[in-house]
């Protein structure tokens, strides 16, 4: 036999591994059907893991963020109550200013935002289910959900020091008398008669819905001191209604209706 007969019959010899196969040919065939090898196994993992720590980084981030905007520039609240119509429907999501009067001063006309003060009685009761209030207040506290329960929203009608009187259904402070255009249509401007000097740091404030609106009138005792509002318990100035998309507007503080009023 030649040397040429014994090559081609070692070529054609199944058991022999004496031959070399190219890269692109082998195959491995160490692993049942269907069976991962470890080491994409372990690079798929690693890459669900880095999808989930993608995740959780954009969440912490996005939280922060909306609890940055929410502390220092704006909150959303809903309106539960028609105190305030027609500038504000039940139901409306309005976007309240945290630069009012953090940073701006506050003027009279201003619809603002402020927690339910000691003097006007204790807050509305939460919610009984434990788990749904916490979830709900965590969520408010970060400012994806709008607050609202414990918050009210009134119309500053008078600053400190102001005399805010109403006689013969005619609204005055410091002496004039306001043409009032907010108000809900054919709602008296009062139903009784008052005349307080709002005091230091305090404002008084009054529904546009004035004969459904519970607010500084219903509160007082006759000295201004009971029914005004701590300006350290007002939250910011609402400076617009966000939703329904049929509501969306900018909330008027109608400075015309006090233009001529003097200061105190």
């Amino acid at each position: 036999m030649t040397n040429d007969s014994a090559d081609s019959a070692k070529a054609n010899d199944p058991h022999d591994t004496s031959r070399s196969t190219p890269d692109d040919a082998k195959v491995d065939d160490s692993y049942a059907p269907g069976e991962v090898p470890e080491q994409q196994d372990a690079q798929h993992k690693r890459g669900k893991a880095s999808v989930l720590k993608e995740a959780i980084v954009v969440a912490v981030i996005a939280l922060t963020l909306s609890f940055l905007v929410k502390t220092f520039v704006a909150q959303p609240f809903y309106i539960p109550s028609q105190s305030m119509e027609n500038t504000l429907d039940i139901g409306d999501r309005i976007v309240v200013s945290k630069f009012t009067p953090q940073h701006s001063d506050l003027h009279r006309g201003d619809v603002v935002v402020f927690s339910q003060p000691a003097t006007w009685g204790p807050p509305p009761p939460e919610s009984s289910n434990a788990v749904k209030r916490v979830v709900k207040d965590g969520l408010t506290f970060v400012g994806i959900l709008p607050g609202g329960a414990q918050h009210l929203v009134k119309r500053l009608i008078g600053l400190p020091g102001d005399e805010v009187a109403c006689s013969g259904q005619k609204m005055k402070v410091n002496g004039v008398t306001l043409n009032e255009p907010y108000l809900k249509p054919g709602v008296k401007p009062c139903q009784t008669d008052f005349s307080v000097t709002v005091p230091k740091d305090r404002i008084w404030v009054m529904g546009d819905n004035r004969d459904s609106s519970y607010d500084s009138r219903g509160h007082d005792d006759g000295t201004g001191s009971k029914g005004s509002v701590p300006e350290s318990d007002i939250t910011g100035q609402v400076v617009a209604v966000a939703w329904p998309l049929t509501r969306m507007q900018s909330v008027d503080a109608h400075p015309a209706t006090f233009e001529k009023v003097p200061n105190k």
